[in-house]
């Protein structure tokens, strides 16, 4: 094991990788990474490609510490829709937007305690979650369910309790996408954002989330690559002194660390590029620079290394606040190790390090908390008809959007799996956009013959072609059962109608029950 010491090296350089979270490829860790982690790399992401199983997800956290023992270990899993620790088989747990919905906040703390106790079973202190925007334009293409809600007081009082449960567990919480990302039509992976609100606005709805998290004792919170003119009408957030440093650190009053999300986002990599953009936003008041969601090579690091070390011998980035950002990620390394020491590594500690009291019932160690809290969360709607359970192998006809880069394509969704689980030989087909209204539900019809319909749907209401395509289909079979596994803003349609908020696989599982009237509803 290599012990990381000051000075050892050159000092500046040290500092520079210290504030890398750079992703990799693979389920090991390949040399470079571990050559690297030596010399004082700090952080490390892990993403869906990195993680096979909790066993092997375990092995190689071990691994990395095996070079160093602080090494932070950071994943994005928020639950819901947004999961990279099951990637391959959809969330155990609900997202925001499902909790939310229910507004138990002892529920959401309890959900977010179990996801933090199975990532620290598994090695990993820090989770890039959750997210704490304000879901204000319904039509938001990157945020929609992975928000608590669109009321304020509703998301402030849930991203206190998620924080709670996931630092509870000895995980660091990284507070997102500050300063709100909630109020935006465009995806920051493709474009930057512009939210044109007045500050009183911002005070009172975006940031009312993030104040609360910062009184929780938030460990990191995540910057927004997104332009508020209120605030800074020439920088995007990540990159902004008056954003991250006057708003908050000196306004706030938030000490805890400042990471940024993805720098290979299109929103800074195609304006600014990803070496000025990192240095530009360490000198924001940044203290982590988060890259390898699509960059994930040792090249990518040693370009990230030099620009900041060149940075500080130019002038550009004073040598202080490289050298501040770096002790920050040091101190949060210092607190998850302290944590898991406490816990007896591994296993869950208290967020000063003391050993938690004993979970609450439903809670406890392998429980299912996930699928309480998804089968809270389904809203059934009745149609004018008296409805009765699917019995019958059913017909799934899964109208499918294109998946942000957020979410991804890799995870399974939808009611489907679920539905055979309960009723063998179900049967399934997807359809998107490129197929026409009349082409799409005559292949439905012709798909399903006699057996029930169950369409599934996600955001509707965001996409025209799938609210034409659904009322064709209802249109030709009233009897169609709809499951709404997006943000529930259309009007309810169908013999039934089932919004789940959310398409986690728990999420499946609640709906498939109340079609098949099979397995218990809390």
């Amino acid at each position: 094991m290599t012990t990381f010491v000051r000075g050892s090296s050159d000092t500046v350089t040290c500092d520079a990788l210290a504030v890398l979270q750079p992703g990799f490829t693979g389920i090991t860790a390949p040399d470079w990474l571990l050559r690297r982690i030596g010399e004082g790399l700090s952080a490390v992401g892990l993403f869906g490609r990195n993680i096979a199983s909790p066993g092997q997800l375990a092995a190689l956290t071990a691994q990395l510490r095996a070079e160093r023992d602080d090494v932070l270990v950071a994943i994005d899993e928020e639950g819901g829709d947004v999961t990279r620790f099951e990637v391959r088989t959809g969330s155990s747990f609900p997202g925001n937007y499902a909790l939310g919905s229910v507004d138990d906040a002892d529920l959401t703390r309890a959900v977010a305690r179990e996801l933090g106790r199975r990532l620290a079973e598994c090695g990993v202190d820090l989770n890039w979650a959750p997210s704490a925007d304000i879901n204000s334009n319904p039509d938001n293409p990157v945020i929609g369910v992975r928000s608590f809600g669109a009321d304020t007081r509703l998301a402030a009082r849930h991203t206190v309790a998620y924080i709670e449960g996931l630092q509870a567990a000895g995980v660091a919480a990284c507070t997102k996408h500050f300063p709100g990302h909630g109020d935006t039509n465009v995806d920051s992976h493709h474009a930057l954002p512009r939210i044109d609100v007045d500050l009183d606005t911002l005070h009172a709805r975006e940031l009312v989330p993030f104040r609360a998290a910062i009184a929780a004792g938030s460990k990191a919170v995540m910057s927004a690559h997104i332009l508020l003119p209120a605030l800074d009408p020439n920088r995007p957030a990540t990159l902004s002194p008056q954003i991250l440093t006057g708003l908050l650190r000196e306004q706030l009053g938030y000490q805890g660390l400042i990471v940024t999300d993805g720098m290979e986002m299109q929103a800074i990599s195609s304006t600014y590029g990803i070496e000025h953009g990192s240095v530009l936003a360490i000198a924001a008041g940044a203290d982590a620079i988060c890259v390898g969601g699509g960059l994930a090579d040792e090249e990518t690091v040693l370009r990230l290394r030099d620009a900041l070390v060149a940075a500080v011998r130019n002038g550009e980035l004073p040598e202080e606040r490289l050298a501040d950002a770096a002790a920050r990620v040091r101190a949060l390394a210092d607190w998850t190790r302290r944590a898991r020491g406490a816990a007896g590594e591994p296993g869950p500690a208290s967020p000063s390090g003391v050993p938690p009291a004993q979970p609450e019932g439903g809670t406890t160690p392998g429980s299912d908390i996930g699928l309480v809290a998804a089968r809270r969360a389904v809203r059934v709607t009745a149609g004018k008809l008296p409805y009765e359970p699917i019995t019958g192998a059913p017909y799934v006809a899964a109208l499918t959007p294109v998946a942000n880069i957020a979410v991804g394509d890799e995870t399974p969704w939808g009611v489907a799996a679920e539905l055979a689980a309960l009723l063998p030989g179900t049967g399934t087909d997807t359809y998107d956009s490129a197929t026409g209204t009349s082409e799409l539900v005559g292949n439905a019809l012709v798909a399903a013959a006699d057996r029930r319909i169950v369409a599934v749907v996600r955001d509707v209401h965001r996409h025209p072609w799938m609210a034409d395509a659904l009322d064709a289909l209802l249109a030709a079979r009233p009897d169609t059962v709809v499951v709404e596994m997006g943000v529930d803003r259309a009007e309810p349609r169908g013999a039934l109608h089932i919004a789940t908020h959310g398409a986690a696989r728990v999420c499946g599982r609640a709906a498939a029950e109340v079609i098949t009237g099979k397995g218990a509803r809390a």
